[in-house]
């Protein structure tokens, strides 16, 4: 054989080797885009100038945020509904608060809730600030004698110390202890999951299905999901009604329109955050999905109830196939959990 007809070959195999064989669109859609890294958080969410973050305010808050005294009945603290057992959630398809009684909404996770702009279901407290003392001011869930609270904190040497230490010259009051439980709660964060990591550049952190879910999550012809939950935190601080079915019974719960009264805002609720939704079963503001499955056959089928419903929700036409990959892409939404050590609270 021609010397010339042997080294031809080889010649052509270094050089595409070399060169590398053109990637195809689905070993392309397999790679994080430029796009893609509009999900990564940043590293701390915002705190506002007077209520900066340090080690005494997010301890104090800690203590405050595990603490069942500050309820009437001393049985009741906020990691009561918020707890790291479930996801900074309480594992139960609606709240259940003072002696109780069964709320009619779900605990919403904590976890992110510093990089929210607005807070709650409907939307009715607008930072952590605002909305740590709601629960203890609520006849419905910790039921408070504030008065009763302040004189206790007031008179109890640890907690006195403990706010010094955090706001020194500043007063032991509702705005004191509002401060301290945000800066706690700020500091519950997922940012480390699956997802993350495949952002960043590990391509073995999500296998090939969990990424298709998310090609089909930001596909607006496909699942459309990131129309509301969007970058980074997987969550517009919107409202809107998604059409469950609980709002076609009469006398139904309408969310934000009872803060805002505007016909698009019926039945609307908060748009949550996605991460670690794989911990916070039950599913919606009223517990009514038990699966991840349930809440994208939900979405898949354009909601039930018709009513008012977004613009948003269509239905969405996904096979079996295409739902699981979504399903399977929402668990890669997860943070591995980090040990959570109980504080030391001060004695009566």
């Amino acid at each position: 054989m021609p010397l010339s007809r042997l080294v031809a070959p080889l010649f052509a195999l270094a050089f595409a080797l070399c060169a590398g064989t053109p990637a195809t669109a689905a070993e392309v859609a397999m790679t994080p885009t430029k796009d893609d890294m509009k999900w990564l958080l940043p590293k701390t969410p915002p705190s506002p100038a007077d209520n900066q973050p340090s080690a005494a305010r997010i301890e104090l808050g800690k203590q405050l945020f595990f603490d069942p005294r500050l309820s009437s009945e001393r049985n009741l603290s906020c990691a009561s509904c918020h707890s790291p057992l479930f996801g900074w959630s309480d594992g139960l398809p609606t709240a259940k608060g003072f002696k109780s009684k069964v709320l009619g909404r779900a605990s919403p996770t904590v976890i992110n809730s510093g990089y929210t702009t607005i807070q709650m279901w409907d939307g009715r407290r607008a930072t952590l600030e605002d909305q740590a003392m709601g629960p203890m001011e609520s006849m419905d869930e910790m039921a408070m004698n504030l008065e009763s609270l302040f004189t206790w904190l007031n008179s109890n040497p640890s907690y006195k110390a403990a706010f010094a230490k955090a706001y020194p010259g500043e007063a032991i009051d509702k705005t004191t202890t509002s401060k301290a439980i945000a800066s706690y709660e700020r500091m519950l964060i997922s940012a480390d999951s699956p997802f993350d990591h495949w952002l960043r550049g590990d391509k073995k952190a999500m296998n090939a299905s969990q990424i298709r879910g998310f090609r089909l999550f930001t596909d607006p012809a496909k699942g459309n999901c990131a129309a509301c939950h969007s970058a980074p935190n997987f969550t517009d601080n919107g409202f809107h009604n998604i059409g469950l079915a609980a709002y076609g019974q009469p006398n139904p719960d309408v969310g934000r329109f009872a803060i805002k009264p505007i016909a698009s805002l019926k039945g609307a609720f908060k748009t949550p955050t996605l991460r670690d939704i794989a911990l916070t079963a039950p599913y919606f503001h009223d517990g009514s999905a038990t699966t991840l499955t349930e809440v994208v056959e939900h979405y898949n089928k354009g909601g039930v109830t018709k009513t008012d419903l977004s613009t948003n929700i269509k239905p969405l036409n996904l096979s079996a196939d295409e739902v699981k990959d979504l399903v399977l892409f929402l668990h890669a939404l997860t943070t591995p959990p980090k040990t959570v050590t109980l504080p030391q609270l001060p004695p009566n």
